[in-house]
């Protein structure tokens, strides 16, 4: 699934006390600076300079611009010298994208020898940057502040970090989600306001009956169902009984004319994102499986049993790992192997697993299902790879939303799992299995979650920041003290900001 061109607009702030040839250096030097930035592997889209701004109603006027660009999905500010900030107050009050203050310089190095007044007149960014950081705090603006010299390549990491996270904000801002029938009865997590994530958010959530997707699912003809299974069959290793000839070869069929029929619906409704329900699958032969992950591994968000919360973090993750190595997948604790000192969860589901998150050619299998009382579903079923990854839920908590990270090691099991019908990922909880679940608890995580191994926590901070959400991070450093603390400490943050 392609996402729509995006794009960071680089503002360079002045002020005309300096001169025509001062100006000019300084437009020189910043466009040297984009050029730096854009440089970085860490940035995964263009840097478009902007001309320096040294009047209120040009910094108006350029921030107005760029909220009306759908290709500007953030801006990064940076005082090259003393720009008043007074200057800069219309404008920052208009401001509705992402924002980073760069507090960096042109030269790394101060010139001992021939530093002059003149050098100091023109790089004033020490002083500069701290008037803009000011006006930013008075006026609230929420924004992300990275300093160091361009050549840094922590800066690089730490701005790319913050694109990344901005990519994510503009894909939730247009993101439209299908719900095919509701979620799962008398389950609440997966229950959630749909009108306040429109407005805190920007994504539309939007339900449809199951046999509207059904009439679009057997209008697929043959034609294109052949060559689904011809790519199954290439590039999986598809069970003896699934392929031509075998006994289950119908159920193979019907899987790629499920896959062709949602993509038609997800692609004729402009959604990137969607849900099903087990206990709503009105005239479907199978719950979806194989298609779920096909679609997921292209960048669709998916959410199982109704959950539309986590099949929008799904994909506004997959938005921001987007040319990252690693993968991301829908995902829930399943169960637990508790051996003192070796604790782990092994995560799973129905069938519902991406298949980005390993790097083994996975197996295509029919098991039967107990759940959905319909034909045994076909999926994909692999194992993990090993490596660095955080999980990440989404709660509505009545009065906010909550985003709850977990920092997690992913591990080979410790044997094999012959008889698991489903793909999973096993993973060893930051700072233990023990201190990660009682936290999590406490927190009022649900138990779908996101799982990537391509973004980190930085972005989700960064991203928690852009659309003012709380997030509680768990990581090696968390005690159940601590962070019992945090959540009061929150709760009384966020209660009293919702009044201002």
């Amino acid at each position: 699934m392609t996402t729509a061109a995006r794009e960071i607009w680089f503002l360079t702030g002045s002020q005309g006390l300096y001169g025509e040839d001062t100006l000019r250096q300084v437009a020189e030097q910043s466009t040297q600076v984009v050029e730096a930035l854009a440089a970085s592997p860490e940035l995964s889209m263009p840097v478009v300079w902007q001309p320096v701004l040294t009047s209120s109603d040009a910094i108006r006027r350029t921030i107005l611009a760029a909220n009306a660009d759908d290709r500007c999905v953030g801006l990064i500010g940076w005082m090259h010298t003393f720009s008043p900030a007074k200057m800069w107050i219309q404008g920052l009050d208009a401001l509705q994208k992402p924002f980073l203050h760069l507090h960096t310089q042109a030269h790394r190095d101060i010139p001992w020898a021939t530093i002059d007044m003149d050098f100091m007149n023109l790089n004033q960014a020490a002083h500069g940057d701290r008037e803009f950081g000011f006006i930013q705090t008075r006026l609230g603006v929420a924004r992300k502040t990275v300093a160091g010299h361009i050549s840094n390549p922590d800066v690089g990491r730490r701005v790319g970090a913050w694109a990344r996270a901005a990519a994510g904000a503009a894909e939730l801002r247009a993101l439209k989600v299908a719900r095919f029938g509701d979620n799962m009865r008398d389950v609440a997590v997966t229950e959630g306001d749909k009108v306040e994530a429109e407005r805190r958010f920007g994504v539309s959530v939007n339900t449809y009956g199951v046999n509207d997707l059904v009439a679009v699912v057997d209008a697929v003809p043959d034609e294109r169902v052949d060559p689904l299974v011809a790519e199954y069959e290439e590039r999986y290793d598809v069970a003896p009984e699934l392929r031509p000839g075998g006994e289950c070869h119908d159920s193979l069929r019907y899987a790629a004319r499920l896959e062709a029929g949602l993509r038609d619906f997800l692609e004729g409704g402009g959604f990137g994102a969607f849900t099903t329900s087990f206990e709503d699958l009105g005239g479907l032969r199978q719950l979806p499986g194989l298609a779920v992950q096909r679609l997921m591994a292209d960048g669709y968000g998916f959410g199982g049993e109704g959950d539309w919360k986590t099949s929008v973090l799904v994909r506004t993750t997959k938005a921001m790992a987007a040319g990252r190595p690693g993968g991301t997948s829908f995902m829930e604790d399943y169960t637990y192997h508790l051996e003192p000192g070796n604790e782990k969860s092994l995560g799973a589901h129905m069938l519902e697993v991406c298949p980005t998150i390993t790097s083994a050619r996975p197996t295509v299998e029919v098991h039967p299902l107990s759940m959905g009382n319909r034909e045994d579903p076909v999926r994909m079923r692999f194992v993990a790879d090993p490596g660095e990854g955080i999980v990440v839920g989404l709660s509505d908590l009545g009065d906010r939303f909550r985003l709850t990270a977990n920092d997690i090691t992913l591990v080979e099991p410790d044997e094999p799992l012959p008889n698991l019908p489903v793909a999973c990922a096993m993973w060893q909880a930051h700072p233990s299995l023990a201190t990660a679940a009682e936290s999590w608890i406490i927190a009022g995580g649900p138990h779908h979650t996101v799982l990537t191994t391509a973004v980190g926590i930085e972005e989700f901070e960064d991203l928690a920041e852009m659309v003012r959400t709380e997030l509680l991070h768990i990581d090696s450093s968390t005690t159940p003290r601590s962070f019992l603390r945090e959540l009061r400490w929150n709760q009384a943050y966020h209660r009293l900001a919702a009044g201002f």
